[in-house]
C-alpha cells in the first residue's frame, strides 16, 4: 500500500512540474506511475520494514519516504507560484485516491460480490484510505524541509530557492525530531481521522 501510494504522490509532482514547464523529472523518467522508478532502497524499503518490526522505542525515530522529485524551479514559467502547484500535487494525488478508495470499498459494500471475503477487503481498502490521507496532511501541515508543506511556507515568506536548499541538508532529522512532540502527532493524525470521516460519511459509510 505505502509502495503504490508513494508511487502517485511523486508522479503528482513530476507530472504538475511537467505541465508548468520543467521536464526535469520525465527526462528523469519520474513521469511514470512505475513504482521502481520512485523507490529508494533505504527510504521506501528498508525504513518501513524496520519501523515494522522494531519496538516503538526505537521505531518512532525512523521515517520513511519515496525518492524526491527532481524539479528545477527557475525551468517553471512562474517560479513562485508553480513551485505551489507543483508541491500541492502530491497530497492533492493522495487525497483523490483516497476519495476513490473509499468510493470503491462503498461500491464493494453495496454489491458484496466477494462473499464472506468482502470485510477483509473492504477492511484493506479503509486502511489504505486513512495511509493516503495521513500521507497527505503528514507533507502537508509540517512546513519542515524536505515536506511538501515547507516549499509552501517558503513562497509565503518570500524565502529564495537558493536558501530554501541550504536548509534541506539536514534531511529528516528536523522532521523525526519535531514529530516527537505529541501536539504534532496529535494535529495530523486528528486531521487525518476527520478528513476520513467525512469522506466516508459522504459515501454513506457508519461507524
Amino acid at each position: 500500500m505505502l509502495i503504490a501510494l508513494l508511487t502517485f504522490h511523486e508522479y503528482g509532482h513530476a507530472w504538475m512540474a511537467w505541465k508548468c514547464g520543467d521536464d526535469t523529472a520525465r527526462l528523469q523518467g519520474r513521469l511514470s506511475l512505475n513504482p521502481l522508478v520512485h523507490i529508494d532502497p533505504i527510504g521506501t524499503v528498508l525504513m518501513p520494514l524496520l519501523m515494522f518490526v522494531l519496538p516503538y522505542g526505537v521505531s518512532r525515530f525512523l521515517i520513511g519516504g519515496a525518492k524526491p522529485v527532481p524539479v528545477n524551479p527557475y525551468n517553471l514559467r512562474n517560479p513562485n507560484r508553480d513551485d505551489v502547484l507543483v508541491t500541492l500535487a502530491g497530497p492533492a494525488m493522495n487525497l483523490m485516491l483516497a476519495i476513490f478508495i473509499l468510493g470503491v470499498a462503498r461500491v464493494l459494500g453495496v454489491v458484496g460480490g466477494l462473499g464472506e471475503n468482502t470485510r477483509i477487503v473492504l477492511d484493506l481498502l479503509e486502511r489504505m484510505a486513512d495511509l493516503s490521507l495521513f500521507l497527505c496532511f503528514f507533507n502537508l501541515l509540517l512546513p519542515i524541509p524536505p515536506l511538501d508543506g515547507s516549499h509552501i511556507a517558503r513562497a509565503l515568506i518570500g524565502m529564495s530557492h537558493e536558501n530554501y536548499q541550504k536548509l534541506t541538508q539536514f534531511g529528516f532529522i528536523p522532521v523525526i525530531l519535531v514529530w516527537q512532540i505529541p501536539f504534532v502527532q496529535n494535529f495530523v493524525m486528528g486531521v487525518t481521522q476527520t478528513v476520513f470521516y467525512l469522506i466516508a460519511r459522504g459515501f454513506g459509510f457508519s461507524f
